[in-house]
């Protein structure tokens, strides 16, 4: 049985049984607390707390997910894959237990030839909670022999968020493949004969508050009881597919194929090699769905996970002995594997090559530059006579140049070393320490969304801005400090929601409206306007004066000025967006933007600068864009047809079954697009782009001035040419060539004073020779100087007097005020420090007087500090401590 009919099979019987089917969701989670959708409830966790109306009382989907917490077992198990699929059934207060337990059993055990998986009663197994009598009732009643039906603990059957709120008992459905994969007992062995394909959650209770993972009280039942179901679609290919893992399934397989091919060995052949192939099979295929919603390559967040996804396929695939580039190769095998069931991989397929191929060649110099520190390491640890490289050294590796711990040890292994990998596990640890503290930290910084859970049941926020710049409206309710109050005076800051507003929320890369609230003796000034949950605007007011209560009649009033510079700049991000796309191809696809009155902000994915010329094209596209005054128009349509239309959609953006589609031009740009937008292209005014700039190996950022900004901009630039015209006495035209002139003669009069000022420098040693005097056996110059231009001039000075007094013990100590503040060089020759005298250890000591800190090299090193008038005292520091 087929993938795409195993996902076919589920969402045909689900939605027989009344379930709406809903798309999948991208990976990118709207959760500000994940980074990716890491499981198929995700989307749905705000129906199920309560926090927003369900808009439907059953579902089922088919949800994406990327899950990497568990990345080191991919491709030891024959389960555990950074991308997977997982099959839903939800009810939101309509069916419980009895019916979630039969829809499972039933579609899990209805011959194939009847539209079922198939499965055999006799080799399912099921888990319920340790005393969810309710759960085994049904179990038992269904036809689940006693014997086949385990108890298990908190630990794998109870489900909860970690924190308060809605929490139940889980019931969990096996497979038992066989006593060839291990041993008898059921599932509670936890042994790999068993596979669990099934999770059935039953949320019917209220949690509160807990010091531990697992000792929280239940407060009692939940007012609406809720069905989360999920299924993983993989682990039920594997099974239906006769294969042993699920990198084994048709949608996998191929790249694992190819990869065997690139590498020249046979898959089962040998057990480490088949690893590797199973991880290049699974990264590969989760780079390439992360990379369709819009993920690009970085060093933070979402990229990282990614970059560390295709190093990881890279390096695998050179443990296989591939030393190049094979995402050439492996990438389209996982292409046509996937685009049945997401067309979208297909058709961005451009894109997404362009930005991986990058990264795999940049990761392959990487491991080049790396290659060299390490083999430095390696013959330095050698000619210490030392078997072991140091784990700081191997960490360096792996955090500064992205060097896999695997390969250092592969490398170390050949050159007949091992690798302290205990200090390396160490610093590995106190690293994912501190990024999980941070992350926690910012966790915890999150307000409780569920204050606002009573207006949004209310029904959504109706914004009217497209149309009026005021609303009248009624006051549902005011949060202060996150708690809900009655009233708000003069002085306090405060969240309003409104029923309407035609305040903008800021959403879709466009900053919220500036403007007021008013009402019967009342004034509010609005400082942001936000959407904390899904449908729900709330409006931060600093309360002008008088005192705002809860029902009341309120007036939104957006700031003209303000929403006419916005939709100037929302506008001119759509039409420079056309017009990159009009000069660099359908690959330049929108990554990101910001947008507010004057100022936009565009990143869009392409790895290579814009050159001088193509930034002055696009830029006279854009502005040849507003002067042909091409309309602006708005209309909704069902999402598919929008697709169908050609109207792009931008990625990390969340889209319902209608949108709001914007033509400019007509199909010139044409994108789905919620903002607010001038009504013809003349009204942006002008564009004028004043950067573009890398915002990594795969993105670039332009930013640009709109509208009158753009012409103040522009204006500022005149004024300084004519002051650059008026003070070189040139034509405007010939100012480059002047300033380029001028330019060549400033470096050639700097070449010259620097050249006087190295003899200057140098003419003075001969008196500092004067000065040498014995302090032992020890020939020691230890003079102050004065003022110097800088500590360069100075130790120049002491290396040159050092190398004239000649090879016996040698120290020179000379100090000054050297751009601005005191310092002191030491150097010493070969024979001082061969008698103990360090220039390190002599700063550090000139340091200490001069109240400040110092060190370096045993023949050079600086020492200084605030002090200054503490210099003589200082070099007669030296002096004694070289008599000792």
């Amino acid at each position: 049985m087929q993938t795409a009919d195993i996902r076919g099979r589920w969402l045909d019987f689900f939605a027989d049984r009344g379930h709406t089917v809903v798309p999948s969701a991208s990976l990118v989670s709207d959760d500000p607390t994940l980074l990716f959708t890491v499981a198929g409830m995700v989307p749905f966790v705000p129906y199920l707390t309560g926090l927003v109306p369900a808009p439907y009382p059953r579902a089922t989907s088919v949800q994406k997910c990327i899950r990497t917490n568990d990345i080191e077992e991919v491709g030891k198990t024959p389960r555990h894959g950074t991308f997977f699929q997982m099959n839903g059934n939800f009810s939101f207060g309509d069916y419980f237990k009895e019916e979630a337990i039969g829809f499972a059993w039933e579609l899990l055990t209805t011959p194939e030839n009847q539209g079922g998986y198939g499965f055999r009663e006799s080799e399912l197994w099921v888990t319920i909670y340790l005393d969810d009598d309710e759960a085994y009732r049904y179990w038992r009643a269904i036809g689940v022999p006693d014997n086949r039906i385990q108890r298990l603990g908190m630990e794998s059957n109870y489900w909860s968020t970690g924190q308060p709120g809605p929490a139940g008992p889980c019931s969990e459905i096996f497979v038992d493949r066989g006593p060839a994969y291990g041993a008898d007992g059921g599932p509670a062995t936890d042994d790999d004969r068993y596979v669990e394909i099934w999770n059935l959650v039953f949320m019917q209770y209220l949690r509160g508050e807990s010091t531990g993972k697992n000792d929280f009280q239940i407060l009692g039942d939940l007012p609406k009881k809720n069905i989360d179901t999920g299924m993983g679609l993989e682990r039920v290919a594997f099974l239906k597919q006769g294969v042993e893992n699920m990198y084994e399934i048709d949608q996998v397989r191929p790249v694992l194929d190819r990869a065997a091919a690139l590498a020249g060995r046979r898959y089962g052949a040998d057990h480490d090699d088949d690893v590797r192939m199973r991880i290049v099979a699974d990264h590969v295929r989760s780079s390439l769905m992360l990379m369709s919603d819009g993920v690009m390559p970085s060093n933070e967040g979402r990229g990282y996970i990614l970059r560390r996804l295709l190093r990881r396929s890279v390096r695998a695939m050179r443990l296989l002995g591939v030393d190049t580039v094979s995402l050439p190769e492996l990438l389209p095998a996982s292409r046509d594997a996937m685009s049945a069931a997401y067309p979208e991989v297909n058709s961005d397929f451009g894109r997404i090559s362009q930005a991986a191929f990058a990264e795999e060649e940049t990761f392959l110099r990487t491991l080049a530059s790396g290659s060299t520190v390490l083999d430095l390491a390696v013959a330095k640890t050698k000619k210490a006579n030392k078997t072991e490289l140091a784990g700081p050294t191997a960490f360096l590796l792996h955090d500064t140049y992205g060097f896999p711990i695997e390969i250092t040890l592969e490398i170390a292994e050949e050159a007949g070393l091992s690798v302290n990998r205990d200090a390396f596990d160490v610093l590995m640890t106190k690293q994912r320490s501190l990024a999980k503290a941070d992350a926690k930290s910012k966790k915890t910084t999150l307000a409780d969304l569920g204050v606002y859970s009573p207006f949004r049941a209310l029904g959504e926020t109706v914004f009217t801005g497209y149309d009026n710049l005021r609303n009248e409206s009624t006051v549902l309710g005011l949060i202060v400090d996150g708690e809900t109050v009655t009233s708000a005076v003069a002085g306090q800051t405060a969240e309003v929601i409104l029923a309407e507003t035609a305040l903008w929320a800021e959403s879709g890369g466009q900053e919220a409206d500036a403007g007021l609230i008013v009402g019967a003796g009342y004034e509010l000034k609005v400082v942001d306007v936000q959407k904390p949950v899904r449908g729900l605007i709330s409006h931060k007011v600093l309360v002008l004066s008088g005192e705002v209560g809860v029902g009341e009649r309120a007036t939104s009033v957006v700031d003209e000025s303000w929403r006419r510079g916005a939709r100037q700049a929302h506008s001119g991000t759509h039409v420079l967006h056309a017009a990159l796309r009009q000069v660099l191809g359908p690959n330049a696809h929108q990554s990101g933007s910001y947008n507010k009155a004057g100022f936009f902000r565009l990143d869009f994915s392409w790895n290579q600068a814009l050159s001088p010329a193509t930034r002055t094209e696009i830029e006279e596209i854009s502005n040849n864009a507003i002067r042909d005054n091409l309309p602006v128009t708005t209309r909704e349509l069902p999402l598919a047809e929008a697709k169908a239309l050609g109207a792009m959609a931008l990625f990390g953006e969340k889209y319902g079954d209608v949108v709001r589609v914007v033509d400019i031009g007509g199909p010139w740009s044409r994108e789905l697009c919620a903002g607010t937008h001038v009504s013809s292209s003349a009204e942006i005014g002008m564009i004028n782009l004043i950067s573009e700039a890398s915002v990594g190996s795969t993105n670039r950022r332009v930013e640009s001035l709109v509208g009158l900004e753009a012409f103040r901009d522009l204006a500022a630039e005149r004024a300084l040419v004519s002051q650059l015209t008026s003070s070189l006495k040139t034509p405007r035209e010939q100012l480059p060539e002047r300033i380029s002139d001028l330019v060549t003669s400033l470096r050639a009069a700097e070449k010259k004073i620097a050249s006087f000022e190295a003899r200057a420098l140098t003419d003075r040693v001969p008196a500092l020779l004067t000065t040498a005097r014995r302090v032992g056996a020890v020939t020691v110059v230890a003079e102050d100087l004065g003022v110097l231009g800088s500590p360069d001039d100075l130790r120049v000075l002491a290396l040159a007097t050092r190398d004239r007094l000649g090879t016996d013990a040698v120290v020179v100590a000379l100090s000054a005020i050297a751009a601005g503040k005191p310092v002191v060089i030491v150097a010493t020759n070969t024979a001082a420090r061969a008698a103990g005298h360090k220039a390190g250890s002599l700063a550090k000591t000139v340091a200490g007087i001069l109240g400040g800190g110092g060190g370096g090299k045993d023949d050079v090193a600086q020492g200084g500090g605030p002090n200054g008038d503490a210099i003589p005292a200082a070099l007669q520091a030296v002096i004694a401590a070289i008599s000792r």
